[in-house]
C-alpha cells in the first residue's frame, strides 16, 4: 500500500510540474528588428532578422539576407550579439539564412559558443529543384565548426514560456508561397510548400506573442497550431513577415476576422507582409498607427511599452 501511495504521489507531483511548465509565462520580453526592407538607421534589405531577449536569454530569429546586414545593424544600434548562442531559423530561404555563416565566423572570435545551436524545422534540408537551398549548402561547414542543428517535427518548448510551433499544419488554404518551387524526394518531385516553416510563440501575462519569418504556412494556420497544440490563450501581438504582400482584399478581410478571434490587438508587419496589406489590416482590425505599424530596422517591442516604431513608420 505504501509503495502504491508513493507512486501515486510521484504521479501527482510530476503532473503538477508538467502543468506548471505548460502554463509558464515569461517575465520580460524585448524584440528588436535587425533586418527588413524599411529602415530608420542602418541597412535595409529584402530579408528578416530579429533579436529576442527573454528573461535574460538571447535568441536570434533568422539572420537576414546579405552576409553583413545583421552585424552592421546591430553595431549601429549598439546591440551585442556575441553572447547569442541560440539561433532560430523559420525556413530555408536565402533572405532568412544569408547572414548565418558570417555571423558565426565573426562572433566566435569573442565567444566560441556564439551561434552554436541552431533550431530548425523538419524539411529545411530537403533538396530543392532548380533552386539552391542556402542552408543545406553551408550545413556541413557549420557542423565542422562545432555548430549543432536541432530539428523539430512538432511543437516544443525551447525555454520556459518560449515555444516553437514546429512545422505548421495547413488547415486553411492560405497558400503563402509562390507555387513555383519543387522538392526532390525519393518518390519523385513534389511541390515545395516550404514544409519546414515554423514560428516562435512566447507566453506572457498578456497572452501570446507570435514571431514569424515569412509565415509561408499562413498566419492563421500558425495561430491555429498555437491554440490547438500549445495553449488556448489569446495571441495579442504578431511581429515579423506574414507574406500578405500579394493577398487580395477578400483574403485580407478573412484574415482580419480570424485575427480578431485570436485576440490580436498589435501587429508589427515587416518584410513580406506588404505595406498596403498592413494598412488594410490596420483599418479592418480597427487599430491605430501606433498598434499596427510597418516594421523597420530598429523597431523595438517590449511587454511594458508595446511597439516602439521607427520614425518612418509612426
Amino acid at each position: 500500500m505504501k509503495r502504491i501511495t508513493i507512486i501515486f504521489l510521484l504521479f501527482i507531483c510530476n503532473s503538477a510540474i508538467a502543468q506548471e511548465r505548460l502554463n509558464a509565462s515569461v517575465a520580460s520580453l524585448e524584440i528588436t528588428t535587425l533586418s527588413t526592407m524599411v529602415t530608420n538607421s542602418g541597412i535595409g534589405e529584402w530579408g528578416y532578422a530579429a533579436l529576442v531577449e527573454v528573461d535574460g536569454k538571447k535568441i536570434l530569429f533568422d539572420t537576414g539576407g546579405r552576409p553583413n546586414t545583421v552585424l552592421e545593424n546591430a553595431e549601429k544600434l549598439g546591440i551585442e550579439l556575441s553572447d547569442v548562442e541560440d539561433v532560430f531559423l523559420s525556413h530555408n530561404h536565402w533572405d532568412h539564412v544569408g547572414g548565418l555563416l558570417s555571423l558565426r565566423k565573426e562572433l566566435k572570435k569573442k565567444n566560441p559558443d556564439a551561434f552554436k545551436t541552431i533550431h530548425v524545422g523538419k524539411g529545411i534540408f530537403l533538396e530543392r529543384v532548380d533552386s539552391d537551398n542556402k542552408i543545406l549548402a553551408i550545413k556541413e561547414e557549420l557542423e565542422r565548426d562545432g555548430v549543432t542543428f536541432i530539428i523539430y517535427d512538432t511543437h516544443m518548448e525551447l525555454f520556459p514560456g518560449v515555444w516553437t510551433t514546429g512545422p505548421v499544419a495547413r488547415i486553411h488554404d492560405e497558400r503563402n508561397w509562390s507555387g513555383k518551387g519543387r522538392i526532390k524526394t525519393k518518390n519523385g518531385i513534389i511541390e515545395d510548400n516550404i514544409p519546414e516553416d515554423q514560428s516562435i510563440a512566447i507566453s506572457t501575462s498578456k497572452g501570446f506573442v507570435l514571431l514569424s519569418g515569412c509565415g509561408h504556412a499562413g498566419i492563421i494556420n500558425t495561430m491555429e497550431q498555437i491554440r490547438s497544440e500549445i495553449s488556448e490563450d489569446k495571441i495579442f501581438m504578431a511581429i515579423g513577415g506574414f507574406h500578405l504582400l500579394s493577398a487580395p482584399n477578400e483574403h485580407l478581410a478573412w484574415t482580419a476576422e480570424k485575427l480578431k478571434e485570436f485576440g490580436l490587438i498589435q501587429i508589427n508587419g515587416a518584410h513580406c507582409t506588404g505595406i498596403n496589406s498592413l494598412y488594410i489590416l490596420r483599418e479592418l482590425l480597427g487599430l491605430d498607427r501606433f498598434n499596427a505599424v510597418v516594421g523597420s530596422v530598429g523597431d523595438h517591442f517590449d511587454l511594458e511599452n508595446g511597439i516602439k516604431a521607427g520614425i518612418i513608420a509612426r
